[in-house]
Order: C-alpha cells, then sequence, then structure tokens
C-alpha cells in the first residue's frame, strides 16, 4: 500500500527550508522531521506521477481505478496482466467500438481466447446501377466463444460484453461453449 513505506525519506525535506534561526533548534527539527514522514508518502506519489497513469507500471489498485476512468471493459475479476492490457487498449477499443474488429478485440481482452464472429452485413462495389445488395435481408451477429473450462457466469459475461460493444442495432446471440482439446503426442 502506497504510505505505508517505513523509513522513506522525503524528496523536499522541511528542515533544511526552515529560517537559519531553526537550523539549530532542535525541537523544531524533530517537529518538522515528524511532517515530513507524514508528507514523504504525498511525495513520492507526486513524483512518480506519470508512472500512475501507465498501465503496465501504475498499482494494481489504481489500474483498476483507471480501468473504470478510460471505459475499459472489466469487471474486476480478470487477471492482473489482463486488466492492464485492457486498461492499455480501451483508446483503442472506443474507435473501433460497434465493428467486427472492435467486438473480436474486447473479447478477446476480456476472455484471453479469440471469438468465432458471424454477421449478416456485407460491402460490395459495382460499376453497375441495381446490382444485388450483399449480406442478408435481416440483420444478426452470433458470437461463439470456445473456453477450455466455461462456467456459469461466462455465458452472462460475454452477453454483456456484447451487448455494449455491438452495432447498437444489431441483433445478436451468444454462445460459449468447452474448447476442442488437441491431443497432446
Amino acid at each position: 500500500m502506497r504510505g505505508s513505506v517505513d523509513g522513506l525519506g522525503s524528496s523536499a525535506p522541511i528542515g533544511a527550508m526552515l529560517p537559519a534561526v531553526f537550523a539549530d533548534d532542535d525541537l523544531a527539527q524533530r517537529v518538522v522531521a515528524g511532517l515530513d514522514e507524514v508528507i514523504a508518502p504525498i511525495h513520492n506519489v507526486l513524483d512518480c506521477l506519470p508512472a500512475y497513469f501507465d498501465p503496465a507500471l501504475a498499482p494494481v489498485d489504481f489500474a483498476h481505478w483507471l480501468s473504470g476512468w478510460v471505459g475499459a471493459e472489466t469487471d474486476g475479476t480478470e487477471p492482473e496482466e489482463r486488466l492492464r492490457a485492457a486498461v492499455a487498449a480501451a483508446a483503442y477499443l472506443h474507435r473501433v467500438r460497434g465493428t467486427r474488429r472492435g467486438l473480436a478485440e474486447a473479447i478477446r481482452l476480456a476472455f484471453g481466447v479469440r471469438p468465432q464472429i458471424s454477421e449478416s452485413g456485407g460491402a460490395a462495389w459495382s460499376a453497375r446501377p441495381l446490382g444485388p445488395v450483399p449480406g442478408e435481408p435481416r440483420p444478426h451477429l452470433h458470437v461463439t466463444l470456445r473456453l477450455p473450462d466455461p462456467g456459469p457466469a461466462d455465458e452472462h459475461r460475454l452477453d454483456a460484453l456484447v451487448a455494449a460493444a455491438r452495432p447498437a442495432h444489431m441483433p445478436y446471440t451468444v454462445t460459449v461453449t468447452v474448447a476442442e482439446r488437441t491431443p497432446e503426442r
């Protein structure tokens, strides 16, 4: 925990800044030394402030707070490395939100595996007017996630994630299944 480091010295001791009349005063020096001990953690945080906003360097509790601040798709149960990756990728995910790539990346960061996504949309170009319309007439999105050991909450968590990261107009379904194990040789 920050603030509870025994023997942490202040980067700006107050005793050295006192007027000359207090430089040799033992009581004054002991009083400000007590203040130095109280203020040292604050100076330490301020000296290291840029590191608090770097998800790779921030303390874990601050990274949790940072995930809410930047809108990272986390629920507080992910391992530390996935939390830090989600915070680092939050700005990128906001840029690609509502796209297939953005949805796939958000799911990969949350679960650690790539999903299988099928959708009804399409795009095409034609030099002739009145060509066939690409895609399917009814919009739909289906996400399948294969996990090594799926739990009962995984489908609910995937559903919430897809609901938040999908295109707003798109109806969707989700499925969580057991990943196929590859035979060992």
